[in-house]
């Protein structure tokens, strides 16, 4: 740029253009982008195919159990389009209905109790997330600054311990925790000994508190196995940014707060598109083994829904057309959160 330009500029704008980067001087996006662009895509041909037969062949039972298990069965959708009886033969010598099913579920006599069991649904597993992601999260945080490795060793196995057991055996000590003190119940035994309540509360008795013996349950079963992921995403992060930090006065809470949490963010935004995609599937055995007739209408999911109006009373068509529903929004939720997070330029899955 000539000395008479950068005149006219300074006459016409008030303030000097920003000087030229030198040659050769690109960004390294810019670079990167370039080499990318001059790199030919490699093919694939037979023999790289059978340079990893080995990796490949590795694969071949995990695709063979989503064939079997997760694509074939999908020819059963064809139930919600029939009134299927099970005593009139195979699947297509049943009587097509058309949509018929679909109007029952979501406006018949059963539609107002369907709208309820979705919103129990969704309350429960939304719930359940965000209680269960920040509690990962302020686990691995405190986890990592840890610098007894003996104790961080012991905490963490002893919050990995109730992941292995069963949930009929998580749902049997929840409600022995939640039951009176003459049986046991030290929940209660707590709260009355510090002053909270007077008298026992009867939690599974009163549907205002399932959501959160719900949410609370997985949260102890799961907190310390979710935070795997979590512990390895702060591994992965520079230690020359906390040193630097260190160096410029940061304390413990602001290297957390602008290093740590901005470092797992990707972890976390992953995380959280592949579990919208289980907002409709949450977990079954704790409503269906600590839910009651007292607090049905707030404990009664999707998956229970099904399990006692579809199979147990033989309407095989409308649990098809509710696991047809599940599917459908699943799909949705995720596509809908991997665009949010796209439009957020946060990682995504695809």
């Amino acid at each position: 740029m000539t000395d008479t330009t950068v005149t006219t500029l300074v006459a016409a704008t008030g303030r000097e253009p920003a000087p030229e980067p030198a040659s050769g001087s690109r960004g390294p996006r810019r670079k990167a982008r370039t080499r990318a662009a001059k790199e030919p895509r490699r093919k694939i041909t037979w023999d790289r195919i059978w340079a990893q037969r080995v990796l490949l062949a590795m694969a071949v039972p995990l695709l063979m159990y989503q064939i079997l298990f997760k694509y074939v069965p999908v020819y059963g959708w064809a139930i919600a389009f029939q009134d299927y009886k099970p005593g009139r033969g195979s699947i297509w010598n049943q009587e097509w209905v058309g949509f018929e099913n679909f109007v029952d579920l979501f406006t018949g006599v059963n539609g107002e109790r369907f709208r309820r069991v979705v919103i129990n649904t969704v309350g429960q597993s939304v719930l359940t997330l965000v209680v269960g992601t920040l509690g990962a999260i302020v686990l691995a945080l405190l986890l990592n600054e840890v610098k007894n490795a003996p104790f961080k060793r012991i905490m963490q196995n002893i919050t990995y311990m109730p992941h292995f057991l069963s949930w009929v055996i998580v749902a049997s000590l929840a409600s022995v925790a939640l039951s009176l003190p003459s049986s046991g119940g030290f929940i209660n035994q707590a709260l009355m000994a510090v002053g909270l309540v007077q008298e026992p509360v009867l939690f599974l008795t009163e549907p205002n508190h399932f959501w959160g013996i719900v949410a609370g349950t997985s949260l102890w079963k799961e907190l310390g196995w979710n935070t795997i992921l979590y512990l390895a995403a702060i591994t992965a992060i520079d230690p020359s940014l906390y040193e630097a930090a260190e160096v410029d006065g940061a304390g413990r809470y602001r290297k957390m707060w602008n290093i740590t949490l901005p470092g797992i963010r990707p972890t976390i935004v992953v995380l959280l598109i592949i579990n919208a995609g289980w907002i409709l599937s949450t977990n079954f055995e704790l409503p269906y083994f600590l839910g009651n007739g007292l607090i049905s209408e707030r404990a009664e999911t999707i998956d229970v829904f099904v399990l006692r109006y579809g199979y147990q009373l033989g309407n095989y068509d409308l649990a098809v057309v509710a696991g047809i529903f599940k599917t459908i929004v699943a799909i949705i939720l995720v596509g809908s959160a991997n665009l949010a997070a796209k439009r957020l330029n946060q990682e995504t899955l695809v």
